[in-house]
């Protein structure tokens, strides 16, 4: 078999994630497309008529605008795809690949339409042989439906070394071949094509030539000639003449295998006026030394010989095998094959009763894996198996009834990866589960074509990831087929933990143009164009410290991505002159934050980034909240002044562990100063976690990384402080448990005990003392799209805001129907409103909320997104 086969039928590769590294990508200066670049060394160039750019790179985003502009750029290795649409345009391939890594180029003929190149009307608008290869070695051209002006060939393959010409479709040439395989070119395979000439022989294979494949094509009106090159191969195709010879060897070409082929002479099954130059197969004298041939049907009808075997005419099937010792299994009868599908890319598929059916010699050399629209060999159940194995004879295998069966997207394992399946119930045998299916993910412009009934794709950000699948069986020669629009499901992202780095600060203009602080009621807006080497393009969200400070008056500021209407929720929640942080999580959307002070005074922001979502990371593993640490209850006590608390958690979080989920409350400090975590052995970071003033209780939740499961906590402050550290989850690898990955739904309000919304079974009004309520996964979920294998949520992250409290104590989540735990999310004091992120475990897609005081106060729900578990 072809080493090269198998990778025609290879799924097309999918784009590899960038790393990361501390560096802003730059804007690449634009080119032109006649002398444009390939976008990277990856494997896929693009090319599209209709949505190309005037600087093309080759990438899907800015595809080029012609064939000829990628072909001289393509380098080894790389397929250049072409999307549907009409090319008018000759193309000259002059670049090579490897035996190893072909340059391929290939049509993706899809649900959207097919390829054409060249001359596409009655009139020729193009002039020269629209394929030309010249002197290359190791290229694919696939799948194009292409025509040239009279006195051309539609493909021209000179003195080129391991050429593959696959399922094209040739129709409109006069006066010369569509093929032509000439200047001592080596190894050329035509394969699965729909080759139509006027005049003339349609597949001419020159003087000088070796070892070409010739096979599974439809060739009309003129036959295959093979001229003084030696060691041919002519397999499988069908081949319907207009009362000309339909394989003819001449000259010396000896060593050739003509074998499994259809051949007609008269398309039209009539007799012909001139019977004797309409001979089936006819090999010179020169010719016959090693060359067999068997397993052909040949139509009799036309009263041509069915062989010229050295210059002798055979009409008889049984005196030419006596004779030669040849075509012991050849078939004289009418081969019943009416016309295919599609006008331009036909196929005469044979009919259930057809001699051809199962009656192949499978193991001929040559022949491609599936037949000339991409099916596989099936096993008719009303047919005897007269061959070796159930392959049909001819171009096209008979495929027996099908019908819709299931098409469906499910998750995968890693966080933002999906598995497309189409699945069509085919009645009878296969040799292989292949076919011709098209998959387009929602975030993709143009299809992806495999033979296989499967896809994976990892989605640039998370959300819902929706798919239109599509099963056809003419290699979309028609839009025939099964399929289904718009199969959602949900994936999530994974979290990358970094050292703190601050991008925002109002004060020093870090973010910023001035170090005016934000007005009141007004916004300002942070662009975060990458992080590292990852654009914002694939961020699913970033999680930032931020901190008020020096506000004129009370107020809220609420951050959410820039290009959505300010939603009903709060981040951080402030009075005048107080200095607050608190951890928010923000999805991205197109790569700007928005900050807005709903405030009656001004106030300056600082926001530090801590880590972001990708589809590169770690995954979560969320825990019932459990206390690691507590200070009042230690022999240590207090964290001195300045001074560093080592806290170790390697006996509870796995070796693997990236960042550790941690709700961190300081009370009782004797003067104002601020709280940083920071993983063990590494420098201390210029960021904050937590600001205090003397004498405060207030908790933020940490995302920070671990080394070896131990972190530092510093009180950089000139007196001491006690810490209580809740511990909600931790970020790591798969195999040790950490495989939630994140959903990046919101900033919105989920539940607010002022209206009544989103808390179960309850109406409006405070939660009263010792009073736990429920909130529903139902609200937490909705206003995704999905709508096969829909994911509920694992964990919630939200922002948790106590209002008008009536007394002091501290608001617990944790999930619901679990005993309580002894954790605090929220600190509050009588009239104090106040607010913190967290990271809460849920149970039957619920969590519960615990007022644990001796008063009544209410309590807001902000949802910023959810974890999901693993795929399956």
């Amino acid at each position: 078999m072809n080493k090269r086969w198998w990778s025609l039928l290879a799924i097309v590769p999918l784009l590899a994630a960038a790393g990361l590294v501390q560096a802003a990508p730059v804007a690449a200066a634009p080119t032109s497309d006649a002398t444009a670049v390939a976008a990277t060394a990856g494997a896929e160039v693009y090319v599209s008529k209709d949505h190309c750019t005037a600087n093309a790179d080759g990438s899907p985003d800015s595809p080029y605008c012609t064939i000829s502009a990628a072909a001289a750029v393509a380098v080894a290795g790389q397929t250049v795809l072409v999307q549907p649409g009409d090319y008018p345009e000759t193309v000259s391939i002059t670049r090579s690949g490897t035996e190893s890594a072909p340059i391929t180029f290939r049509a993706v003929n899809s649900p959207d339409g097919i390829v054409r190149v060249g001359n596409y009307t009655s009139v020729p608008t193009v002039s020269g042989n629209i394929f030309s290869l010249s002197h290359v070695h190791d290229v694919v051209i696939e799948g194009f439906t292409a025509g040239a002006a009279p006195g051309h060939e539609t493909v021209l393959i000179d003195g080129s070394d391991r050429i593959t010409a696959d399922s094209l479709a040739a129709i409109r040439s006069e006066g010369s071949s569509e093929v032509r395989v000439t200047g001592g070119s080596t190894a050329v395979t035509i394969s699965r094509s729909y080759l139509a000439s006027i005049t003339g022989p349609t597949v001419i294979i020159d003087a000088g030539v070796s070892n070409a494949v010739v096979t599974a094509n439809q060739i009309l009106f003129g036959g295959v000639l093979v001229r003084d090159a030696p060691g041919a191969v002519v397999s499988g195709n069908t081949i319907l003449s207009y009362c000309s010879r339909g394989i003819d060897l001449v000259g010396a070409s000896a060593g050739a295998s003509i074998r499994n082929n259809i051949v007609r002479t008269n398309i039209g099954r009539r007799p012909c006026a001139t019977p004797e130059n309409a001979t089936a197969v006819s090999v010179s004298a020169e010719s016959t030394a090693q060359t067999t041939a068997d397993y052909n049907l040949i139509d009799p009808i036309t009263g041509g010989a069915l062989y010229s075997w050295g210059g002798t005419g055979f009409w008889a099937l049984s005196s030419f095998s006596q004779a030669t010792g040849h075509g012991v299994h050849d078939i004289a009868a009418d081969p019943l094959i009416p016309a295919g599908p599609g006008a331009e890319r036909g196929g005469y598929v044979p009919n259930p009763a057809s001699p051809a059916i199962d009656s192949a010699d499978a193991t001929a050399p040559g022949l491609p894996p599936t037949d000339m629209l991409g099916n596989p060999s099936t096993d008719s159940p009303t047919v005897a198996n007269t061959g070796s194995g159930y392959r049909d004879r001819g171009a096209v295998e008979l495929q027996g009834p099908v019908t819709a069966g299931t098409y469906s997207v499910r998750r995968a394992p890693g966080g933002s990866s999906v598995e497309a399946i189409a699945a069509p119930q085919h009645t009878w045998a296969r040799e292989q589960n292949v076919g011709t299916f098209a998959y387009r993910f929602s975030d993709e412009r143009f299809w992806r074509v495999t033979n296989t009934p499967t896809a994976q794709h990892s989605y640039r950000r998370a959300g819902s990831a929706c798919v239109d699948i599509w099963a056809n069986f003419d290699g979309f020669r028609s839009r025939a087929g099964y399929g289904l629009y718009g199969s959602c499901t949900i994936v999530g992202s994974l979290y990358t933990p970094l050292a703190p780095t601050r991008l925002l600060d109002t004060r020093a203009a870090i973010g910023t143009a001035t170090t005016t602080p934000v007005a009141p009621n007004s916004e300002i807006v942070l662009p975060i164009p990458s992080i590292g080497q990852v654009p914002a393009a694939d961020i699913s969200a970033v999680v930032l410290n931020v901190t008020v400070t020096q506000p004129s008056a009370a107020g809220f500021i609420t951050v959410f991505p820039e290009d959505r209407v300010q939603p009903i929720a709060s981040n951080v929640n402030f009075v005048a002159k107080e200095t607050v942080p608190n951890l928010v999580t923000v999805p991205m959307t197109n790569g700007k934050i928005r900050f807005s002070n709903s405030g009656s005074g001004t106030v300056h922001l600082i926001a530090d980034l801590q880590g972001f979502y990708s589809r590169l990371g770690s995954g979560l593993k969320s825990l019932s909240p459990t206390r690691v640490l507590d200070t009042r209850a230690v022999a240590a006590g207090a964290i001195t002044a300045n001074a560093d608390h080592r806290l170790d958690l390697s006996s509870t979080l796995p070796a693997d562990a990236t960042a550790a989920i941690l709700n961190v409350t300081v009370t009782r400090p004797t003067t104002s100063g601020v709280l940083k975590l920071y993983p063990d052995g590494t420098a201390l970071p210029v960021a904050s976690n937590l600001n205090f003033v003397a004498g405060q209780t207030v908790p933020n939740l940490v995302i920070v990384p671990v080394v070896g499961g131990k972190l530092l906590i510093r009180n950089a402050s000139a007196g001491t402080t006690d810490v209580v550290v809740d511990l909600a989850g931790y970020f790591g690898a798969a195999a040790s448990g950490a495989t939630q990955s994140y959903v990046p739904f919101g900033p919105f309000r989920l539940a607010d005990s002022r209206t009544g919304t989103g808390l179960i079974g309850r109406t409006a009004g405070p939660l009263a003392k010792q009073e736990a309520a429920a909130v529903s996964a139902n609200y937490i979920v909705s206003g995704i799209r999905c709508n096969t294998n829909c994911p509920l949520p694992s964990a919630l992250v939200a922002n948790l805001t106590i209002t008008g409290p009536t007394a002091a104590g501290v608001l617990t989540a944790y999930p619901d129907r679990e005993p309580r735990p002894t954790a605090s999310n929220v600190n509050f004091l009588a009239g104090e409103t106040a607010s913190n992120l967290t990271v809460v475990k849920t149970t039957g897609a619920r969590i519960a909320l615990h007022n644990n005081s001796s008063g009544s106060t209410h309590v807001i729900v902000d949802q910023a997104g959810y974890f999901i578990a693993a795929g399956s």
